[in-house]
């Protein structure tokens, strides 16, 4: 894999380009490879004439679950919300929970969804929903149940309605494609003749800033997806690279070498108010605000190699937070403030890594030797990172304890450059 380190870091500390093979416009496949230690039985009923739109409600759901890697599913036939439950025959047959519901085609087209969740352990209803939404947002329906019971059955929100964006690229274009967290339901963003890289989702979900090479040199973008209107952020002399959000998406940290070294810098979504955050004799890049707003990490190889080093979002002194190897790069940080996620080389092998900031423990999360740009799900449970599998770039996830694993591939070519989206409202 030649590499797409993020412009910066990746052509300044020494990692070669990546090359884009040519891929066809298509949705990503689900490999799964590993799962959780201890899955949760639950039984996924087929809805009540659910045949009556065009994507099955219970197969989506059934998907999502799987895909966590948390939950064993069991069979349950066909079921309605509205049918009697047996409690004791489900808890003999080994399920903990069981959902069921039906679909409904409204006169104007919509689809009249009902969900149930119930719990065969105690004998009680967990939880119901009802969607009246158009068929075309069938799987977005599914997703947000498949939601509810992840969060009903492990206490943590389900990110499954979420959306991811990536790069990718075929023949001479590049593509920013943005995809439903399991890769479906794929919209084109941006095509380019030039390189697209690094793209960041604003913390509402409307707005994805990135860096297009359209000028023949890197500049910052932000897009609307809607309007598909778009601003230039950062035009200034030299790169112009790494956009990260402020947590209340009005500002953005960039990495800039305006002045001849490479530092950090703040900047308005509209271009206004450049305000230099960094200052050393090293190239400082690939900014990431904390999720409070009072703290920006970033790589800087002022120490004599690449390392990670947190400083105050307005600027100041910055400390040192990675010490376990001689190159550590790309940070990110979970919603909660509590782990650091990075890419670290180590014996010739470029992996993903997380850091416990409480207590210095580390852990490694990939098995595969030329990994990059990881980020977390809005729920901090997984980390998507893109890395290589047959000499194909591949996006992996793996959940932060490093027991669950799954790829997302495309049939042809190659996907880099993964950023996951947040909740949406």
């Amino acid at each position: 894999m030649a590499s797409t380190m993020k412009a910066g870091v990746k052509a300044l500390f020494g990692l070669a380009v990546l090359s884009l093979c040519g891929s066809a416009l298509a949705q990503l496949r689900v490999e799964i490879s590993g799962v959780g230690a201890n899955q949760i039985p639950v039984a996924i009923a087929n809805f009540a004439d659910e045949g009556t739109g065009s994507q099955k409600i219970s197969a989506i759901v059934r998907e999502d679950l799987q895909r966590s890697g948390l939950f064993r599913i069991l069979d349950a036939g066909t079921m309605s919300e509205t049918m009697p439950v047996n409690y004791a025959d489900w808890k003999a047959r080994g399920a903990d929970a069981l959902a069921a519901g039906s679909v409904l085609r409204l006169v104007d087209g919509r689809l009249d969804v009902r969900y149930k969740l119930f719990d065969t352990i105690k004998g009680s209803q967990l939880s119901a929903l009802n969607f009246a939404d158009p068929a075309s947002s069938a799987r977005v329906v599914a997703h947000k149940i498949a939601d509810d019971i992840f969060e009903k059955l492990t206490g943590s929100r389900g990110a499954f309605a979420t959306r991811i964006a990536y790069v990718t690229k075929s023949g001479p274009e590049y593509r920013l494609e943005v995809a439903d967290a399991d890769g479906e339901g794929t919209a084109v963003a941006l095509r380019s003749s030039e390189p697209i890289i690094s793209p960041a989702w604003s913390p509402d979900g409307t707005r994805v800033a990135y860096v297009s090479f359209e000028a023949k040199k890197p500049v910052v973008y932000v897009q609307d997806l809607t309007s598909r209107r778009r601003t230039i952020v950062a035009n200034f002399k030299g790169n112009n690279s790494a956009p990260a959000w402020s947590p209340d998406g009005r500002r953005l940290a960039v990495a800039l070498s305006r002045d001849g070294g490479t530092h950090v810098f703040s900047v308005n979504t509209d271009g206004t108010g450049l305000q230099k955050l960094s200052d050393s004799n090293g190239i400082d890049t690939e900014p990431q605000y904390s999720p409070d707003g009072q703290s920006i990490y970033f790589t800087s190889d002022r120490s004599g190699g690449p390392q990670i080093y947190r400083m105050p979002a307005g600027g100041g002194a910055a400390q040192r937070v990675t010490f376990n190897g001689s190159y550590n790069i790309t940070p990110r940080i979970s919603p909660d403030g509590k782990t650091l996620a990075y890419i670290s080389r180590r014996d010739g092998r470029f992996q993903l890594y997380s850091l416990d900031l409480a207590s210095g423990q580390e852990l490694r999360l990939s098995d595969t030797a030329k990994d990059e740009s990881p980020s977390f799900s809005p729920n901090g449970k997984y980390l998507m990172y893109a890395t290589e599998s047959g000499r194909r770039g591949t996006l992996g996830v793996v959940s932060t304890d490093g027991r669950v694993r799954y790829k997302l591939t495309t049939q042809a070519g190659d996907v880099r450059e993964p950023t996951w989206g947040p909740f949406m409202k």
